[in-house]
């Protein structure tokens, strides 16, 4: 009898294996190959969960149909190669839009997201690096209620921590406490993981999840890591570090992802290639995958690469608004889609730097220069996850002056940034592009006769240009608030006046009007 599972809902095959396997992490593949009534073929990677227990987690594209599924294994084992077995599949749940809407994929034209079955999607990152080794259960409740609510779907997150040189208790709370992933990446190696350190990640990432928050998988940072005591993503072998992209595909590739297959480099790091082009082999769901780079270092690596599909810059700590980093990996050819993957964190070092407005403005901004696939924020300790005000081996500079992590979520800057996704949801912004021409001088984005977004920085009097092919109808948004304070429909020639306190604002042509 065949198990019902919903549209895009994980699912798992749990495998018995009949004798114990020297090295089953480095020694033992397995994998799935699913096959539906209409002939569509997906196959996924299976993993190690400790002991003789092995897992094949599994979502269905499809609302109706039987999936009959066969494992197959590189060791000749009956609880492993050649089990067999059927999904009957149903229609989506009424929840999330990525349960309603299915996984996150490229646009049409590689500039922005979508969901499985076209709706448009924006990208509206948080930082919370530290998360997967540091967090409890229970915070991340209260960290995945705080930005759902803010407007956030997604969550930038070192998968384990980096440093090969940090050192602390194996416990979340303590002060320099951290949970071990790779018990011999001190050495630099990824050859002995602890099934219960990721048995743990599971119930993390699976809170995010249930808040509409996409979890962003790093695999081994590559840059400055948690306290920069020596990350080991630019020194474990590149095999080793493609075994485990495909590690976290299988674990965590059947629910809502994205792979940043590369962070804080240059790009070029032998083991991010390595890690995307196993990424590409194994990911039958095609979600998507980039790099994230260092501030000092143009963010084009492998740019003509069948497996990118994003290109994300950092604009450093200092508190400058560069949107010109964004604008320039624009025209980038092939095209791949852009973000500023890690703006100036709200309140590093003092309580002035990048607070505020400024994060609004910065990711106005940089989303109408060309960040198209979406806007990303950061705290101050949050990051880090900092457990208290004081806690010892944190390097001072990426500090907020007082605080912890929970205390930080009220950051003010954090608002602006979410609500952009709460202003945009549900306009038409598929492959929305940068534009200068219809309006003078306001930054803005254009869907060819079908959208048109102005922001303006202090609200000016604002006319199209007379060959404009922009909706007449139009709505004003405060961007601080998300308040529509003006509806109208611009006529030929028309102008529609300054805000009389000169506040910035959204200008929104379109025949979606909300």
């Amino acid at each position: 009898m065949s198990t019902s599972i919903a549209a895009w809902q994980e699912t798992e095959i749990v495998l018995t294996a009949d004798a114990e396997h020297d090295d089953p992490y480095t020694g033992v593949e397995v994998w799935a190959d699913f096959v539906h009534d209409d002939g569509s073929r997906l196959r996924r990677p299976g993993f190690h969960d400790g002991g003789r227990v092995w897992r094949v987690r599994f979502a269905s594209p499809a609302a109706a149909g039987t999936w009959r599924w066969t494992t197959h294994a590189s060791v000749a084992d009956a609880g492993l190669h050649q089990v067999s077995g059927s999904f009957q599949s149903t229609g989506p749940l009424a929840g999330t839009p990525l349960q309603r809407h299915g996984f996150w994929r490229m646009s049409p034209g590689g500039r922005n997201l979508i969901h499985a079955d076209g709706t448009p999607a924006l990208l509206v990152a948080d930082t919370a690096w530290a998360l997967p080794w540091r967090a409890t259960e229970e915070q991340v409740r209260v960290y995945a209620r705080n930005r759902r609510d803010k407007g956030f779907n997604a969550a930038l997150l070192m998968t384990v921590q980096p440093d090969m040189h940090a050192v602390g208790p194996r416990d979340r709370t303590a002060d320099e406490g951290f949970g071990v992933g790779f018990e011999d990446l001190p050495t630099g190696h990824l050859n002995e993981p602890d099934p219960a350190y990721f048995q743990y990640l599971d119930r993390l990432l699976a809170v995010l999840v249930e808040h509409g928050i996409v979890p962003v998988l790093q695999p081994v940072f590559q840059g400055f890591g948690w306290k920069g005591l020596s990350v080991a993503g630019t020194v474990v072998p590149p095999g080793e570090y493609a075994r485990y992209c495909r590690y976290l595909v299988a674990r965590y590739g059947a629910r809502p992802a994205i792979y940043l297959v590369g962070a804080d480099g240059s790009g070029r790091e032998p083991q991010v290639e390595a890690g995307g082009r196993e990424i590409e082999e194994w990911d039958c769901y095609r979600q998507p995958t980039g790099i994230h780079y260092r501030p000092h270092v143009r963010a084009n690596a492998h740019q003509d690469a069948g497996w990118l599909d994003f290109q994300w810059c950092q604009t450093g700590h200092g508190g400058e608004h560069v949107p010109e980093r964004v604008a320039g990996m624009w025209h980038e050819r092939p095209v791949k889609a852009v973000a500023n993957g890690e703006p100036s964190y709200e309140r590093t070092v003092s309580a002035d730097r990048a607070a505020g407005w400024w994060q609004g403005h910065e990711a106005w901004s940089n989303l109408c220069a060309g960040s198209t696939m979406g806007v990303v924020y950061g705290a101050a300790n949050v990051w880090q996850w900092v457990h208290r005000e004081g806690e010892p081996g944190h390097p001072p500079y990426f500090l907020a002056p007082e605080g912890n992590w929970e205390s930080a979520l009220g950051f003010e800057g954090s608002t602006y940034v979410g609500m952009v996704g709460k202003i945009l949801t549900g306009l038409p912004i598929t492959d929305m592009a940068p534009d200068w021409e219809a309006a003078l001088s306001p930054r803005g984005l254009r869907v060819p006769g079908v959208l048109q977004i102005v922001y303006q920085e202090d609200g000016q009097n604002l006319r199209l240009s007379a060959d404009h092919d922009a909706p007449p109808a139009y709505r004003i948004v405060d961007p601080t608030t998300g308040e529509v304070t003006a509806r109208g429909v611009l006529a030929p020639g028309e102008m529609i006046p300054e805000d009389p306190a000169r506040r910035p604002r959204v200008v929104v042509f379109s025949s979606a009007q909300h």
